[in-house]
């Protein structure tokens, strides 16, 4: 393979795998069933409790 080949063939299929992980990630991200993981997430800087350590 030369590298013209293979640089034809990063630029088109490469912009296709990156782009079907984007929107795996978007879809991930906006799942229903993960908003409360989320959620949760999003308030332990609020969280008043001190650790531990």
């Amino acid at each position: 393979m030369t590298y013209q080949a293979a640089s034809e063939f990063a630029r088109s299929w490469g912009l296709v795998f990156l782009m079907a992980i984007f929107a795996g990630a978007v879809l991930y991200a906006l799942w229903p069933a993960n908003r409360a993981k989320f959620d949760r997430a999003a308030a332990i800087p609020l969280d008043d409790e001190e650790d531990a350590a």
